[in-house]
């Protein structure tokens, strides 16, 4: 069974329809990589699946379960994270105010704390640093320590590269694939390196429809196909 299954989603923004039967299926484990141009419907996509947009007609289902017209708590709830494309942190709040507004009772696990160390040892170092004070890379990495400070079954990720230094992103891809090997994550991505590298499965959205499913490695291995659907050379 796929962990989370899309079926038939359709979104409406006001009198603009930006998703027309977005289906597809993101299997348990590893990275699975919604490609496609900018305005293609890719961060629709994620917020409709966290409830933030409500798709009619249509289905989300997440390990069987419709949820399909939750609140967006409740959504979380399930295991579901969220890592906004403007990160979603609190400027004026510290490194350390910024975790624990995302436990779920306002205290750490010493061990998944260490976890996130690990993975982000930069996060220990600004600990009681203001959030605002950090670099883009440090923002965006404390956006994904907030999505994993509690164990997710699903971790939805959107444009983490963006604006990012090579340096950055490369580090990114190394934390991204620890992250992977403990949680499935679903990925939107214009960064088509930095996406090859992680992701196992993969779709690519144009005009708010899904164009093509299949496995990234083939996908990488098929430059016409790469050209015909991200007028892009990748």
């Amino acid at each position: 069974m796929s962990l989370l299954s899309l079926t038939g989603m359709k979104t409406d923004i006001g009198q603009y329809h930006v998703l027309h039967d977005v289906t597809f299926d993101v299997p348990e484990g590893g990275v699975f990589v919604l490609l496609g141009r900018n305005g293609a419907g890719k961060t629709t996509t994620l917020r409709s699946i966290m409830g933030l947009w409500s798709p009619t007609p249509g289905s989300v289902r997440f390990r069987g379960q419709d949820i399909t017209g939750l609140h967006t708590a409740d959504i979380a709830r399930l295991g579901i994270a969220y890592v906004p494309e403007n990160m979603g942190i609190f400027g004026g709040l510290t490194v350390e105010e910024n975790m624990v507004l995302a436990t779920r009772d306002g205290r750490f696990d010493k061990g998944r704390l260490d976890f996130v160390y690990g993975i982000f040892p930069a996060l220990e170092r600004f600990w009681d640093k203001p959030a605002g004070s950090l670099s883009g890379g440090q923002k965006q990495m404390l956006s994904v320590a907030r999505a994993i400070i509690e164990k997710r079954d699903l971790i939805l990720i959107d444009e983490p590269t963006k604006g990012l230094a090579p340096a950055i992103v490369d580090a990114m891809a190394g934390a991204f694939a620890e992250i992977s090997a403990e949680t499935t994550i679903l990925l939107v991505e214009q960064n088509f390196h930095f996406a090859r590298r992680l992701g196992r499965d993969m779709a690519v959205i144009d005009d708010g429809r899904i164009v093509h499913r299949g496995t990234m490695a083939d996908f990488a291995a098929d430059q016409t196909l790469q050209d015909q659907l991200l007028s892009l050379s990748a």
